[in-house]
């Protein structure tokens, strides 16, 4: 893969995203490496930038400097677009973005030398729908979730695998997740860490009103559907915690695996468990 121009986005108003982007941008200049920078990341170095949509469009590689929730956003403007990420970690926590500011040389190095892997994954296609006609549709790398309003009760969620009823849920909520949504809202609602490669989809239940409703499993393959019985007030649909739609009685969504993953860059001698003993502080007493 050769890249002859990079992407360069940034958390806005964080601080340490400002000192990060002046340095890569040095940094890139002296290896005579093509930059896009989006607007936020453009002003941290005194020149004209370009719109997210135009940076993902000429990018060869897009470098994030932020945590999760920034680099979930670039993902969502970068669309079917194959481009690889490059995700520079400032926040805590940092599934998505695994690379520290330290080792933030080092990494692009390797990328431009072509010595990372390209770790496709799985997005999922999220169509909401209403008296049988389509009113919106996004691509989620995380998770898809349908939660009832602050005053609300609880509400029954129909969920049906390939148009088999699966169950209704009485729930707060339901999650259907990605892989790499595993390790987000789905972990803390109950679900099972599943490692990025396993092709699979996870429907947990947010504090349901059965203890016998628990977080399941599903082939990548299955097309769910979620069809949304409110008992009163309002019901949100959620896509990666940023973007949604207000629901209302009889609406469905349907949801499967994206034909178009996304791509994130990663050493070569990556190790997925390492990240979950470092993250999650497995071992540790």
């Amino acid at each position: 893969m050769a890249i002859r121009t990079v992407g360069v986005a940034i958390k806005p108003g964080e601080t340490r995203a400002l000192a990060a982007v002046r340095d890569l941008a040095k940094w890139l200049a002296e290896r005579r490496v093509r930059v896009c920078f989006e607007p936020d990341a453009a002003a941290a170095i005194g020149e004209a930038g370009v719109s997210r949509a135009a940076m993902v469009r000429e990018a060869d590689l897009v470098v994030v400097l932020g945590g999760d929730g920034t680099l979930l956003s670039v993902v969502r403007a970068i669309e079917e677009r194959p481009v690889p990420i490059l995700g520079i970690n400032l926040g805590t926590l940092g599934f998505l973005a695994e690379v520290s500011v330290d080792a933030m040389h080092e990494a692009l190095a390797r990328a431009l030398a072509g010595e990372m892997t390209i770790e496709p994954r799985m997005r999922l296609e999220v169509r909401h729908a209403r008296d049988g006609r389509e009113l919106r549709r996004w691509l989620a790398l995380n998770d898809a979730v349908i939660t009832k309003g602050a005053s609300a009760r609880i509400v029954d969620l129909e969920a049906r695998a390939d148009g088999q009823l699966v169950t209704t849920y009485h729930a707060d909520g339901l999650i259907v997740s990605t892989p790499t949504g595993s390790t987000a809202y789905s972990l803390s609602a109950g679900g099972p860490i599943l490692l990025p490669g396993v092709p699979s989809l996870v429907l947990t239940p947010i504090c349901p009103h059965a203890l016998t409703q628990r977080p399941l499993v599903l082939p990548e393959s299955v097309v769910i559907e979620v069809i949304v019985h409110p008992r009163g007030g309002e019901v949100q649909l959620a896509i990666d915690g940023q973007e949604g739609a207000p629901l209302q009685a009889g609406d469905v969504v349907a949801v499967r695996r994206s034909a178009h993953p996304a791509l994130l860059l990663v050493p070569s001698d990556h190790s997925r468990f390492e990240v979950l003993r470092t993250k999650l502080h497995w071992g540790e007493r």
